[in-house]
Parts: C-alpha cells; structure tokens; sequence
C-alpha cells in the first residue's frame, strides 16, 4: 500500500477523528482530573488506552458487520475482566474517569462505520455529532465535579484509642489536627487493635489532595475495616 492510498479520504478521515477523540480525551484527563488528583500513573494509563481503544475498535468494525459487532463486545468483555481482576484496587473517582476514556473511544472508532448506504458502502456519523457529544460530556463531567468536590483524605494508625469514643470525638479531631497540621472536617474509624492500641482512621481534610508516593503509601484492605 502506497502513501496515497494509505491517506485516503476514509482514512484521512479516521484519523481526524482518532485527533478529535485523543484532544477531548487529553482535555478530560488533564483539565478536571489531573488537576485535582496529581496521579500521574492513572494520567498514563488513561491517555494510552484511549489510543488502544480506539484503533482496536477501529480494526474490528472493519470486519463483516455481524462478526464485528460481536468482535467488539467482547473485545471490550476481555478489556474489563482485565481490569476487574487486577492486583491493586482503582478507586471508583479514577474507575469513572476510565469507563469515560473507553466510551469516548469506543463512540469516535464507531463512527466512522456506524451506518451503511444503499450501494453497501460504510457512512459514518457527522463530526457535528461527535462534537456535541464530546461537549455533553465534558459539561456533565464539569458540572459534578464543581458540584461534589472531592475531598483530601488520610488513612492513618492511630495510637490514642481512648479517643475513638464517640463523646470524645472533637478531642479527636484537635489531637489530629495538632499533630498533621491540617483542619480535620471529619473522621471515620476502622479496625481497633487493642492488643497493640492502635486505631486504623479515616481522616478528611481541608486541603488538595495528596501527592503520587502519599497515596500509594496507602495501607492495605486488610489493615482496616471498610467504612
């Protein structure tokens, strides 16, 4: 295949969609969630299973219609049981951010093969449309996280637990607060040990979130009580 029949008008065309779809991906990731999280590993991981997504949607839509359909279900079936058994646990801020990417992706590298004229030949969904898509869905994403702020949170181990006591709890707070330096809004208790006293706490703080090595520095499932 020559140059000229590689940038064909189709696949000209595919490739500005696959830009439209990369750009409204960076944004959403950059713009309203990097901003707050600081997670440059899930920035990564965001950015390159956009361009997976798509050009693996890409390549299975042009098969046969009904092999492709199918082709793609579980394409995307294998893609999340991937992530649904992996070893660490996403969190469900960053799981929304990467059903969001995925959809997005799916939705650009369908559309370029989505309907089919009466000479047999593929036509795909207007740019407009995607447009207007990329702009409900960015202004949805805007709106809620303007809206329900996400709020800075510790898990510490905490060796007071005299003061996990329901009545003691603004005394709780101010040791806490004393001692991260931080305005503690609220506090959550986990797992009690009493043979070592020691408290597993769930703090939430005024503030931005905390940096890359402060939020893998987490403890484990198994440390704490869910609450």
């Amino acid at each position: 295949m020559d140059l000229q029949n590689l940038f064909s008008a189709d696949f000209g065309e595919t490739l500005l969609r696959f830009v439209l779809c990369l750009v409204v991906n960076w944004g959403i990731v950059n713009y309203l969630y990097y901003k707050k999280s600081k997670r440059r590993d899930f920035y990564f991981t965001f950015m390159i299973i956009s361009v997976a997504i798509y050009f693996l949607v890409y390549l299975m839509m042009g098969m046969d219609r009904g092999k492709a359909t199918m082709g793609v279900g579980l394409g995307l079936f294998g893609i999340f049981s991937i992530m649904r058994y992996r070893t660490d646990t996403m969190p469900v801020r960053e799981m929304t951010y990467l059903f969001v990417v995925v959809c997005l992706s799916v939705v650009h590298a369908m559309s370029s093969a989505l309907g089919v004229d009466d000479s047999g030949a593929m036509t795909g969904t207007p740019l407009l449309e995607l447009l207007v898509i990329d702009a409900i869905t960015i202004a949805a994403i805007t709106v809620f996280e303007k809206m329900l702020k996400v709020a800075a949170t510790k898990l510490v181990q905490y060796d007071r637990i005299e003061l996990i006591k329901p009545e003691k709890r603004d005394e709780l707070k101010a040791d806490l607060e004393e001692r991260l330096g931080v305005k503690v809004i609220k506090v959550d208790v986990g797992a009690v040990d009493f043979l070592r006293d020691m408290a597993v706490l769930r703090v939430v703080y005024e503030g931005k979130g905390g940096s890359d090595i402060e939020k893998k520095l987490k403890l484990k499932d198994s440390d704490y009580a869910h609450i």
